[in-house]
């Protein structure tokens, strides 16, 4: 418990150097483009636009059950805060190796590196939900009180990307091929977390108890039941227990393994 003290100490006493750096580092990856950080709306943005062509007019999902929201409204409340993890996810894995010169070099809090990797996103997050909630309520659909649960479901987020950056980063440093692996289960995951196609359907299916049981289900589904007005989070809450245990034996093995291997993280360069 000690560890995970003073892990939480070093995040909260290094989070202006966390949104710094992560800002520096965003605007470094898009310097040599003409349309520099526009990209981070753009490429979404075209693949909203591909998903939406296969998945809500080729596949006939025009039309939700869901109080009558068209089907471009039910995915986009779901590929957002996707596009966001994923990003998040595939990021996170090479947080530490990627920056094993400046781990070397300096006296640098080896613990915030994960952490720098989901904050990065989160300009791109907030002005792609931003964009959509302008249409959303343009279109007729006005905030009611289940939009508080917003809060709720961005902050459970952001604490499972950074349990799982912290876990990921040491793995693939020790295995290098845990990038690849995360990778492809990305592409998977994609398809059965819920983004585009409706996973809850046959609610007492083995097989969609089987998908709940992954903790990005969780987010996508809660931010569905936020802003369709579903549901409370109160109302599933063995749901909600299971995904913080889980979030949180995932941030304590990550802890964990970081502490324990951050003095030999140069000898895997």
């Amino acid at each position: 418990m000690k560890i995970l003290i003073d892990w939480c100490h070093t995040q909260f006493s290094n989070y202006g150097k966390v949104f710094r750096i992560a800002s520096f580092e965003k605007k470094a990856a898009h310097q040599s483009h003409f349309l520099g950080l526009f990209w981070e709306f753009l490429s979404p943005t075209i693949q909203i636009v591909i998903y939406y062509l296969i998945f809500g007019m080729r596949l006939g999902g025009r039309q939700m059950m869901e109080s009558g929201v068209p089907y471009i409204f039910w995915m986009f409340i779901g590929v957002i805060p996707w596009f966001y993890m994923s990003a998040s996810i595939n990021t996170g894995v090479n947080s530490i190796s990627s920056n094993l010169n400046l781990i070397s070099k300096t006296k640098f809090p080896v613990e915030i590196l994960p952490t720098m990797s989901v904050v990065r996103g989160l300009n791109g997050f907030f002005t792609m939900m931003g964009l959509f909630l302008c249409l959303y309520i343009g279109t007729g659909h006005f905030p009611d009180i289940y939009w508080v649960q917003l809060i709720y479901y961005f902050f459970a987020m952001i604490l499972l990307m950074v349990a799982l950056a912290t876990l990921n980063s040491v793995i693939s440093l020790i295995f290098r091929d845990y990038q690849l692996i995360v990778s492809s289960t990305m592409r998977l995951l994609f398809f059965v977390s819920g983004a585009v196609i409706n996973i809850s359907t046959h609610p007492e299916s083995l097989m969609t108890k089987l998908f709940m049981l992954n903790p990005i289900v969780y987010i996508v589904e809660g931010f569905r039941d936020a802003l369709l007005s579903r549901a409370w989070m109160f109302d599933h809450i063995w749901w909600s227990v299971y995904f913080f245990g889980v979030t949180l034996l995932i941030l304590l093995a990550g802890v964990y393994m970081t502490n324990k291997y951050k003095n030999y993280f140069v000898e895997y360069s």
